[in-house]
């Protein structure tokens, strides 16, 4: 089966584009995906790279691109949606400490889903605390560990993986050695996979 390295920071908004989706797209393409969440904002601020702060025209593009590609898809979207997210971190602890347990996919599903049609800021009540309840999580007990030295050190390694991988952005797709950013080379990436497998 092709193998494929889906990397993505809840806080980055075209990442729900795939997140959306990556289930279904990755059944019907033969893809074994792993899910990689990283901290993108520690990322991009060591490379002085802020997309859209102070940038309004930008921004609204953003939000209409994001709508189209959407409807193109067939997915529900209310935008604009909270942006930027205050607690990118805590959101992303919660998930990389999911994925050591088997809920990881679940929790960035509900919490991308509460974001983007509910209006509801990842990583904040009430988004966290329905999400984790949701999988089946408790979340007085998962925030104390995601917000200590747990969540804290699994995070930290899988960003610094990401940043000795090359990866800049949100979301990005690795195949062996090589690199795919953005939610619109989710295709490149799966050909190049089933290339290479």
């Amino acid at each position: 089966m092709a193998k494929l390295d889906f990397w993505y920071s809840i806080g980055s908004t075209y990442s729900y584009l795939t997140v959306a989706r990556m289930r279904d797209y990755a059944r019907d393409h033969g893809l074994q995906v792993t899910w990689r969440p990283f901290d993108v904002r520690r990322i991009m601020m060591a490379q002085n790279n802020v997309p859209f702060r102070d940038k309004p025209i930008k921004t609204a593009y953003m939000w209409r691109d994001m709508e189209r590609r959407a409807e193109l898809f067939g997915l529900p979207i209310n935008v604009p949606a909270p942006y930027p997210l205050p607690d990118l971190p805590l959101a992303n602890k919660i998930a990389v400490l999911g994925m050591t347990e088997g809920w990881g996919e679940d929790y960035t599903i509900e919490t991308y889903r509460r974001w983007f049609v509910d209006g509801k800021e990842a990583g904040s009540d009430p988004n966290l605390s329905d999400s984790l309840r949701a999988v089946g999580q408790d979340p007085v007990a998962v925030l104390a560990r995601a917000a200590g030295e747990e969540g804290t050190a699994l995070l930290t390694a899988e960003t610094d993986e990401a940043e000795a991988l090359g990866i800049f952005g949100s979301p990005s797709f690795v195949v062996g050695e090589e690199l795919f950013w953005g939610d619109d080379r989710l295709d490149e990436a799966a050909a190049w996979a089933a290339k290479a497998g």
